[in-house]
């Protein structure tokens, strides 16, 4: 079961990161830039933590588009087919 879900949440990053190529790609066309629309939620500056003996920064960003959730559900679609 566990391995199912691992599967599942790889399919579902892939789905992402092809859609948001591909909306970043079409994006330039004019007739298709809404598809590059989205939002970015995160930290917009990274987190530094200085331990004298170690530095540490920390920093994650989400963009979100619209063709990253249509590759999202693309990939859960394909998932439950296969």
């Amino acid at each position: 079961m566990q391995k199912g879900n691992i599967v599942f949440f790889l399919t579902l990053i892939s789905g992402l990161i092809i859609g948001g190529f591909i909306g970043d790609v079409l994006g330039r066309v004019p007739m298709l830039s809404w598809l590059n629309y989205g939002k970015e939620i995160g930290l917009t500056s990274p987190f530094f933590l200085d331990l004298s003996f170690m530095a540490l920064t920390f920093g994650l960003t989400l963009k979100l588009t619209i063709a990253g959730i249509i590759g999202m559900v693309i990939a859960i679609i394909l998932y439950k087919k296969l």
